[in-house]
């Protein structure tokens, strides 16, 4: 790993760290774990992309909580989306633009980190892929676990719809088969859990 990538990832790491959210950093770096397997000609762009694409929510300032619950579309929101990934890109570019980084990378860095969820040409397809398999690699109980208690108050159906987005919105083949057992397995979670509920 070069320096530049090294240091992108430290600033992701204390900046979760100092907000007390430890356990989202391994997501980060899983996603550039797939990233590389499914593009091992990953160059450092991508690869620094990868490891902040979620670094918003370090800093967070919206009240996207608030948004989620209001929506119908809770986490598949156009605002959120659009919220989060514009907020992250801002994020990674000032850092970047504080290491003397030269315009062209970060700009490069920045229209990647702009449309991790929803993707767009081939390199933005990738990182939103390895996105959701880190998610349901890395995630997905976690997710489980801070929602389900809730789901009287936000509403089973968005939860489930959080999966099931995140299972579909993968363009490659091989990403999907290698998601598709943490989705499946996750969707029998939820389903188990909610009928405890009940």
């Amino acid at each position: 790993m070069s320096s530049l990538y090294q240091q992108v990832e430290q600033f992701v790491v204390d900046a979760y760290t100092n907000a007390g959210k430890p356990g989202t950093i391994r997501h980060l770096q899983r996603t550039v774990y797939w990233v590389e397997q499914l593009r091992p000609d990953a160059d450092e762009a991508l690869r620094c992309a990868a490891i902040a694409h979620d670094i918003e929510r370090a800093f967070r300032r919206v009240d996207t909580e608030k948004l989620i619950r209001s929506s119908p579309q809770g986490y598949r929101d156009e605002q959120f989306l659009q919220i989060h990934q514009e907020e992250s890109a801002k994020a990674i570019a000032e850092f970047l633009r504080g290491q003397g980084v030269e315009s062209e990378f970060i700009a490069r860095v920045t229209r990647l980190v702009s449309r991790h969820e929803i993707g767009g040409d081939g390199d933005q397809n990738i990182l939103k892929d390895a996105d959701s398999v880190s998610f349901f690699e890395n995630n997905a109980d976690r997710f489980l676990a801070h929602w389900i208690p809730m789901l009287g108050k936000y509403g089973k159906e968005k939860v489930r719809a959080k999966f099931q987005w995140m299972f579909d919105r993968i363009s490659s083949e091989k990403a999907r088969e290698i998601a598709r057992p943490w989705y499946e397995e996750t969707m029998k979670k939820l389903d188990a859990q909610v009928y405890n509920l009940l």
